[in-house]
């Protein structure tokens, strides 16, 4: 997996292909993404790339962090986030647009969802639900979740009602419609998490992806059991 970049949830849209063919698309804005520092196996024990995306005043950020921009002439930035090298050279102060990717192209984007407060069961977890006449109180209840001394405890993950979404989400393969890379945009099939507005991870896909092949590491001979063998 190549290093991704970071952008922005703009909303949805639709374009039409050669044939008139309608694809709802998902607006990405992706203004270029500021390399902030590399980190190397020997300094920071992996490989990783800091990138940076969304001016912001100076005064919105600490000292510390001010320093770490312009330690690489860059500006504050609103997002940052990490991403593996996985062999990709990169220095501090590149700057990688949308033309990494191209039209055609399946990526994974990440994105923390809309959050929908406080809800029940039947809309959290899907549930059907218990009967709704006959005396039934319980409609939209999740109903029995133990039993006495069997097993005598609630199992941990139990469908319950609570806190529904407002958390980190992956979309997979998602197929690159357009690049725009005049107005630093992807139109990307589908929806991504988030509500408008929202930052979000691009990435390329890691399903589908032709494998590493595997290096064949060659075992240590012992010269005691060569000698041996030779007799």
């Amino acid at each position: 997996m190549s290093i991704g970049i970071l952008g922005q949830k703009v909303g949805m849209t639709r374009v039409y292909d050669e044939a008139g063919t309608i694809t709802p698309v998902t607006v990405i804005l992706a203004e270029p993404n500021a390399v902030l520092q590399v980190k190397t196996l020997d300094n920071d024990g992996y490989a990783a790339a800091q990138l940076g995306v969304f001016d912001q005043k100076e005064h919105r950020v600490t000292k510390p962090e001010l320093g770490h921009f312009k330690k690489t002439g860059a500006t504050p930035k609103r997002f940052i986030r990490e991403f593996d090298c996985n062999g990709e050279e990169v220095k501090a102060g590149d700057s990688l647009t949308v033309t990494r990717f191209k039209a055609g192209q399946y990526v994974d984007v990440i994105g923390v969802s809309k959050g929908k407060g406080f809800q029940g069961p039947m809309k959290k977890h899907n549930f059907h639900g218990q009967g709704a006449a006959h005396g039934s109180k319980t409609h939209r209840r999740n109903g029995a979740i133990g039993c006495r001394s069997t097993p005598g405890r609630i199992y941990k993950n139990h469908g319950m009602a609570g806190h529904m979404g407002d958390e980190r989400v992956t979309v997979q393969n998602l197929r690159v419609v357009q690049v725009r890379e005049a107005d630093h945009v992807l139109l990307v099939s589908g929806a991504v998490p988030g509500a408008r507005g929202s930052f979000v991870v691009v990435r390329t896909a890691l399903k589908g992806q032709p494998k590493p092949k595997a290096v064949v590491v060659a075992k240590a001979v012992n010269p005691m059991k060569a000698s041996k063998a030779g007799k």
